[in-house]
Protein backbone atom coordinates (compact mmCIF):
# COMPACT_ATOMS: atom_id res chain seq x y z
CA UNK A 1 0.00 0.00 0.00
CA UNK A 2 2.95 2.69 0.42
CA UNK A 3 4.46 2.37 -2.58
CA UNK A 4 1.00 3.11 -4.24
CA UNK A 5 1.07 6.63 -2.43
CA UNK A 6 4.10 7.07 -2.90
CA UNK A 7 3.76 6.17 -6.75
CA UNK A 8 0.58 8.52 -6.81
CA UNK A 9 2.82 11.34 -5.46
CA UNK A 10 5.15 11.53 -7.66
CA UNK A 11 2.87 10.85 -10.67
CA UNK A 12 0.84 14.00 -8.88
CA UNK A 13 4.44 15.84 -8.98
CA UNK A 14 5.33 15.35 -12.56
CA UNK A 15 1.98 15.96 -13.86
CA UNK A 16 1.76 19.34 -12.00
CA UNK A 17 5.42 20.09 -13.30
CA UNK A 18 5.20 18.85 -16.78
CA UNK A 19 1.58 20.91 -17.08
CA UNK A 20 1.71 23.78 -15.16
CA UNK A 21 -1.48 22.36 -13.32
CA UNK A 22 -2.92 23.34 -10.27
CA UNK A 23 -3.80 21.52 -7.38
CA UNK A 24 -7.72 21.70 -8.17
CA UNK A 25 -7.12 20.46 -12.06
CA UNK A 26 -4.70 17.92 -10.70
CA UNK A 27 -7.08 16.84 -7.98
CA UNK A 28 -9.54 16.53 -10.84
CA UNK A 29 -7.51 14.62 -13.95
CA UNK A 30 -6.87 11.80 -10.64
CA UNK A 31 -9.86 11.68 -9.20
CA UNK A 32 -8.98 12.83 -5.84
CA UNK A 33 -9.54 15.25 -3.56
CA UNK A 34 -7.48 18.72 -3.33
CA UNK A 35 -6.78 18.00 0.53
CA UNK A 36 -5.15 14.82 -0.64
CA UNK A 37 -3.37 16.12 -3.60
CA UNK A 38 -1.81 19.09 -1.13
CA UNK A 39 -1.05 16.48 1.43
CA UNK A 40 0.41 13.78 -0.89
CA UNK A 41 2.60 16.56 -2.53
CA UNK A 42 3.30 18.76 0.79
CA UNK A 43 3.79 16.11 3.62
CA UNK A 44 4.53 12.77 1.94
CA UNK A 45 6.77 13.72 -1.62
CA UNK A 46 9.65 15.49 0.58
CA UNK A 47 9.74 12.46 3.03
CA UNK A 48 11.04 10.29 -0.12
CA UNK A 49 11.50 12.62 -3.15
CA UNK A 50 13.41 15.62 -2.18
CA UNK A 51 14.08 16.82 -5.58
CA UNK A 52 11.14 16.51 -7.14
CA UNK A 53 9.31 18.24 -4.16
CA UNK A 54 11.65 21.70 -4.71
CA UNK A 55 10.75 21.17 -8.36
CA UNK A 56 6.50 21.46 -7.53
CA UNK A 57 7.06 23.05 -5.17
CA UNK A 58 8.17 26.02 -7.14
CA UNK A 59 5.04 25.08 -9.76
CA UNK A 60 2.71 25.63 -6.44
CA UNK A 61 4.18 28.93 -5.55
CA UNK A 62 3.51 30.60 -8.93
CA UNK A 63 0.47 29.35 -8.71
CA UNK A 64 -0.74 30.74 -5.33
CA UNK A 65 1.34 33.91 -6.51
CA UNK A 66 -1.84 34.13 -9.36
CA UNK A 67 -4.18 32.99 -7.79
CA UNK A 68 -5.67 36.25 -7.15
CA UNK A 69 -5.21 37.46 -10.79
CA UNK A 70 -7.29 34.16 -11.67
CA UNK A 71 -10.30 34.67 -9.50
CA UNK A 72 -10.49 37.98 -11.24
CA UNK A 73 -10.61 37.01 -14.58
CA UNK A 74 -13.58 34.03 -13.13
CA UNK A 75 -15.62 36.91 -11.90
CA UNK A 76 -15.14 39.19 -15.20
CA UNK A 77 -16.44 36.01 -17.23
CA UNK A 78 -19.12 35.69 -14.99
CA UNK A 79 -20.25 38.85 -14.65
CA UNK A 80 -19.40 39.55 -19.04
CA UNK A 81 -21.36 36.14 -20.35
CA UNK A 82 -18.37 34.47 -21.31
Amino acid sequence: MRTDIEERACDLALYIIENQATVRTAAKQFGISKSTVHKDLSQRLPAFNRSLYLQVRQVLDVNKAERHIRGGIATRRKYKGE
